[in-house]
């Protein structure tokens, strides 16, 4: 009798629980692609806000003062914001004879907000996250609603995920985000590529003659822009504005359109021509001891190094994302009037785009790794992976009897909303809380490391403004925040850190004090 209580005990509690696991799975079920962006929006803003807040005890550092210095002499001579931008020109020549042909990422290095208000590095991380994040949006929105065939919340969710995933995994944060100098050139650059190429993709797909013809101007005046910036986002837009145009003029429907790809196409590569062909580079070349391997082997290497790279961007915190985005992505594949024929070119053509981005610095100084260069080649990376995983689930939707398939629909929302929440625990619960940056700088912001970082600069700073003070003897950080990873003075006077910081304020010298 006893156990036949407990039998019947047990048989409600399992009833009871597999009655509200069952409204728990509907209620899953039913929650819209709407809400679901919306919700992937508030994580992603919740994910960088401590980015932004670090930001605030963000100090100049680096090539910020070699490149800066003419602009902050003019600057505090005149007080003249236009004579500063007037020397930010003259220099950008002056490079371009004489150092490195990247015109416009010179001219935008040399006019960096620090050299007008020293306490305003703070717009930085501003400035930095917000073109890139922007851009890599719209880019991706682009690709899955207009190549894909994607609806637009379903582009939005997938996006916003990507981008909470890319900057809490980001190779090198403080090159990508807070470095003025480093971020500019890469970052910034590789976000007006995006902007050029959504702009391209809208005249492509716009049924609107006066949109395409605005689009299509917009696009050349960046073209001349990211034509003057760094050469491996340079090699990269023009490869893809090649494989545009060939694109419209093989299509007969799209045929048409070929004039709106054209004109950025030649303006872009008129100043990417004027970028690599500076005389300034072959000066500078000359001078530098590390040598390059041929054309042929660096593209052979390239594609060696990209297999190595993408198998260590591609750690667990990205696989569980990837597993959770699946059904979602299914869904999208299925309800896509886009017939998928190509899968295994898309493939091909996306390994191509990573691997290139690897060839100008094996073929100009035989090497890989830069962190502040593989940003934004991460950050290719993903948008490919993503895109050729959307479109191989899209060719394997119009398949029939596709297991895989099936099982995938069959989870609903369950698989999404499980997976994200497993990465939320691997991303709040990780032993080390350096792992990924948005916990990182809250790290930092929480136990004193920034603020008692941001007061030691600010300390160094006003020795460097100190007129009676010729030769700066300053102390060492006793704490930096982790994302703020960077190259420090030495006690070496004639370091070229140092050098550059003395030459900025002109001091005798600055060093830092030894131990």
């Amino acid at each position: 009798m006893r156990k036949d209580k407990v039998e019947q005990r047990y048989q409600k509690i399992t009833d009871d629980m597999n009655r509200h696991m069952g409204r728990l799975r509907h209620a899953v079920n039913h929650i819209s692609m709407k809400k679901m962006a919306v919700c992937a929006t508030l994580l992603f803003i919740a994910s960088v806000i401590p980015l932004l807040m670090l930001g605030k005890y963000n100090v100049m550092c680096i090539d910020d003062y070699n490149y800066g210095k003419a602009v902050h002499d003019v600057w505090m001579q005149t007080g003249s914001l236009w004579q500063s931008i007037l020397a930010a020109v003259r220099q950008t020549g002056r490079f371009f004879m004489e150092w490195q042909g990247t015109y416009a990422s010179c001219f935008l290095m040399a006019v960096c907000p620090m050299n007008f208000q020293y306490e305003i590095a703070y717009i930085v991380p501003l400035l930095m996250i917000g073109m890139f994040a922007t851009s890599a949006f719209l880019l991706g929105k682009q690709i899955w609603v207009r190549w894909l065939g994607s609806d637009r919340p379903g582009a939005w969710f997938v996006m916003m995920m990507l981008l909470f995933m890319f900057y809490q995994v980001i190779e090198a944060p403080y090159e990508g985000i807070y470095w003025y100098n480093g971020s500019m050139h890469y970052i910034f650059m590789e976000s007006l590529l995006f902007f050029l190429l959504t702009l391209v993709s809208g005249c492509i797909w716009t049924g609107s003659k006066r949109n395409g013809i605005l689009w299509c101007v917009l696009a050349s005046i960046d073209a001349v822009i990211v034509g003057g910036g760094n050469l491996v986002t340079g090699l990269q837009a023009e490869i893809l504005l090649v494989f545009l145009l060939v694109y419209t003029y093989v299509n007969r429907e799209k045929r048409k359109k070929a004039v709106y790809v054209l004109f950025p196409f030649l303006l872009f590569t008129a100043g990417f021509l004027c970028n690599i062909l500076a005389p300034g580079n072959a000066v500078r070349a000359g001078l530098d001891t590390d040598v390059g391997y041929s054309a042929i082997t660096s593209v052979i290497l390239s594609f060696y190094h990209a297999v190595v790279f993408m198998v260590e961007w591609t750690d667990a915190f990205v696989i569980l994302l990837w597993l959770a985005l699946l059904p979602v992505m299914w869904h999208i594949g299925k309800k896509s009037a886009k017939s998928f024929r190509h899968p295994v070119w898309v493939t091909i053509g996306a390994l191509c785009i990573v691997a290139a981005m690897f060839t100008p610095t094996l073929f100009a100084v035989g090497m890989v790794g830069l962190s502040r260069v593989d940003n934004i080649i991460q950050m290719v990376y993903y948008l490919c992976l993503f895109g050729v995983t959307q479109y191989w689930l899209g060719w394997s939707s119009h398949q029939e009897e596709m297991r895989f398939g099936l099982f995938l629909e069959g989870t609903g929302n369950v698989m999404t909303v499980a997976g994200i929440l497993l990465v939320l625990v691997v991303w709040t619960m990780t032993a080390d809380k350096n792992t990924y940056t948005g916990i990182s700088a809250l790290r930092s912001l929480v136990n004193g490391d920034a603020v008692t970082y941001y007061e030691e600069a600010m300390e160094r700073h006003v020795q460097y403004l100190d007129e009676s003070i010729t030769d700066v003897v300053i102390e060492p950080f006793s704490v930096r925040p982790a994302l703020f990873d960077f190259e420090d003075l030495t006690e070496n006077e004639g370091n070229w850190l140092n050098l550059a910081v003395s030459e900025y304020y002109h001091k005798t010298s600055v060093r830092l004090r030894g131990k």
